[in-house]
């Protein structure tokens, strides 16, 4: 990449979708992974589309998608979703101008606090926040999968 200069970070549309889920494919292995029906690249679109969809932003370097980020916001606290940043662009400040940008949205609707989940073994992508300002929080995450991806050994 020559620069960040010719970025553009806008809202998410329709017609991004077959670039988004090549570069979510690339990013995140579980979006390969055809056996895990909860990781559908379409269906986490679709239910982005349907709540709140001004949150869902891309990055765009000529007319290339190399980012994607996620918002949302109950009103209470906000969460950052689906930070993807395409390899060949890595390091370049995509990622940190994406976070900047849906803080800067979340902010913008009173949001306080913006929380995040990263898998404690990916070092990495837990520098890359920490280094954007971002702590652990002296929480557990719980998650419970609800409907048809219930576990029925869970009830």
């Amino acid at each position: 990449m020559t620069t960040t200069a010719t970025l553009l970070i806008r809202r998410f549309d329709a017609s991004d979708t077959d670039a988004v889920v090549a570069l979510w494919q690339a990013a995140f292995p579980e979006y390969r992974d055809r056996t895990k029906p909860q990781r559908n690249p379409h269906l986490s679109i679709a239910n982005k589309l349907a709540t709140q969809p001004e949150l869902f932003f891309v990055a765009v370097l000529g007319e290339r998608i190399v980012g994607t980020v996620m918002g949302g916001y109950d009103g209470h606290r906000g969460w950052l979703y689906s930070l993807a940043v395409d390899e060949s662009v890595r390091r370049h400040g995509i990622g940190s101008r994406l976070v900047t940008h849906v803080e800067a949205a979340l902010t913008a609707l009173g949001c306080p606090k913006l929380n995040l989940q990263v898998l404690s073994a990916k070092r990495d992508v837990r520098a890359f926040y920490e280094a954007l300002g971002y702590r652990a929080d002296a929480v557990v995450s719980f998650g419970k999968r609800l409907g048809a991806l219930a576990d029925p050994s869970a009830a």
